[in-house]
C-alpha cells in the first residue's frame, strides 16, 4: 500500500467515530452531517478554517460556498488546485445560524484537527482567519498583524491570512489574501520531498 493510499485510511479511522452527526458534543440542533477534511492526504499544503456554514453542511464537504468558489478561484489562479491541497476545519460542525465557534468549541474541534495535522503532516498550514489562527498559535495574536507571516510550530510552517468570506466583505483586501496564498502555495512547493 502507498504513503497516499495509507495516510486516507488512517484519516477515515480517525472520522469513523465522528460520522454519526450525533456524534457532535454540543447541541447544535440543525446539523445535517459532520463536514471532515478533503483533499490530498498527503498534500505538502493544507488550510484551515473555522467550521463548516450552511453550504458545507449540506453538502458534506469543507470551504464549498461562496467563501470556497473565492478559495478554488485563488488557488488555480497562482498555479494549484483543490485536489493538490488538504482543506479543513477547526470545528467539524456547523454552529447554529453560522455564527463563531465558542472556545470550548474550538477546543473539542483542535483535538480532531490535530489528529489530521498528525495524519497528513503537511510542511506548511495556511490558517483561514482568526479563529484558526488562534487555534493554532493562541488567542493572544491578532490576523491582522499576523497575516502574511510566517511561523514556525513543531517543524511546521504555519502562514496565517484572512478568511475567503472577510475577502468577500471586504475587496481591498483580495491582493493581500491572494498575496499570502501565492506565498504558501510557493512556501509548500520548496519543501515538497
Amino acid at each position: 500500500m502507498n504513503n497516499h493510499n495509507e495516510k486516507q485510511r488512517l484519516l477515515n479511522q480517525v472520522y469513523e467515530p465522528f460520522r454519526d452527526v450525533s456524534s457532535c458534543p454540543f447541541a447544535f440542533t440543525d446539523l445535517t452531517q459532520t463536514v471532515f477534511g478533503e483533499g490530498n492526504p498527503s498534500a505538502t499544503l493544507m488550510f484551515i478554517g473555522e467550521a463548516p456554514g450552511r453550504d458545507e453542511d449540506r453538502l458534506g464537504k469543507p470551504f464549498v460556498g461562496r467563501s470556497g468558489q473565492l478559495l478554488n478561484r485563488v488557488l488555480e489562479a497562482v498555479g494549484t488546485s483543490r485536489r493538490d491541497v488538504f482543506i479543513t476545519n477547526v470545528v467539524k460542525w456547523r454552529p447554529p445560524n453560522n455564527r463563531k465557534p465558542t472556545p470550548a468549541e474550538m477546543a473539542v474541534g483542535k483535538k480532531l484537527l490535530d489528529q489530521e495535522i498528525t495524519v497528513i503532516r503537511p510542511k506548511v498550514i495556511c490558517t483561514l482567519g482568526s479563529s484558526a489562527l488562534h487555534t493554532l498559535l493562541g488567542p493572544e495574536i491578532s490576523i491582522s498583524r499576523a497575516r502574511g507571516n510566517v511561523f514556525k510550530q513543531n517543524g511546521t510552517l504555519i502562514l496565517p491570512t484572512y478568511h475567503p468570506a472577510y475577502i468577500l466583505r471586504n475587496k481591498n483586501e483580495l491582493e493581500n489574501f491572494m498575496s499570502d496564498i501565492t506565498r504558501a502555495v510557493e512556501i509548500a512547493k520548496s519543501r515538497q520531498q
